[in-house]
């Protein structure tokens, strides 16, 4: 398939889990890609073995919490691919502290990582793309901008404040022409999650909270990000799209947890 065939695309956080699948995912549909990460093996690595099986693909490692690092990103794609077409902001990290615990500093790394990356990303990103008036930008958010899991405060906010980013730029940036959406999966089987998802008494008791009976795989999420990105969703912006399994719907009918009944 080639829907994103002649596009070039910046993604961050793609040294593994959900962003190294988006840049696998993107370069099979014919763009051209700079993967992004703060980790230079780990980068490096999946831009070779990506571009082993013949997608374009190149590693750059930066910080997106410093402004600097996302602007020398955005420049190298107009320097090495002549534009930039395609961001997929989805470089994260996490945390857990009980509420009244949660030190200064997590706090700050978090936001700054989560929420104050993702703005610079789109606002470099955007001013390149105004100049065609056209380009598609991807954010990956969490259903915990709504649902919010416990001792993760700082992570909550910061997704919440990822999908009202989106949405104020998506209605700035659409008179130019580019389209910002976000995605928000559950509990995605990546390095992140591990500690729920590879525990064999834990995770099998979460996945009886998911109505399709697994955890998310990266390439769940990469395949929803090429259809955002690409002109399928040409006429989508400023949506957030819910890709959980069933999670946040409620609790299935399977679930230990649901109370019993009389007959």
């Amino acid at each position: 398939m080639s829907r994103l065939a002649g596009k070039v695309a910046l993604v961050t956080g793609a040294g593994q889990g959900i962003g190294r699948a988006i840049a696998e995912a993107f370069a099979g549909e014919g763009a051209r890609v700079l993967a992004l990460d703060a980790h230079a093996d780990r980068v490096e690595q999946a831009a070779r073995e990506v571009a082993g099986r013949g997608g374009t693909v190149e590693p750059f490692v930066a910080d997106v919490s410093r402004r600097t690092d996302v602007r020398r990103a955005v420049e190298r794609c107009v320097e090495r691919f002549g534009g930039l077409d395609l961001l997929v902001a989805n470089a994260g990290i996490s945390g857990s502290a009980p509420f009244l615990e949660l030190e200064d500093a997590d706090w700050q790394r978090v936001l700054d990582v989560n929420l104050t990356g993702v703005f610079y990303c789109l606002q470099e990103a955007g001013r390149v793309m105004a100049r065609k008036r056209q380009g598609a930008m991807v954010v990956i958010a969490s259903t915990n901008a709504f649902w919010v899991e416990y001792h993760m405060a700082h992570y909550n906010a910061s997704k919440g404040g990822v999908v009202a980013l989106v949405r104020s730029a998506a209605i700035d940036l659409a008179p130019l022409g580019i389209r910002v959406n976000a995605i928000e999966p559950g509990v995605v089987n990546t390095p992140l999650a591990a500690f729920v998802v590879q525990d064999p008494v834990a995770g099998a008791e979460y996945r009886k909270r998911i109505p399709l009976g697994r955890f998310q795989e990266p390439a769940d999420v990469a395949r929803v990000a090429v259809f955002l990105a690409s002109d399928d969703a040409a006429y989508v912006t400023g949506h957030a799209l819910i890709a959980d399994g069933g999670l946040t719907l409620g609790l299935p009918a399977t679930s230990a947890l649901l109370p019993e009944r009389n007959p």
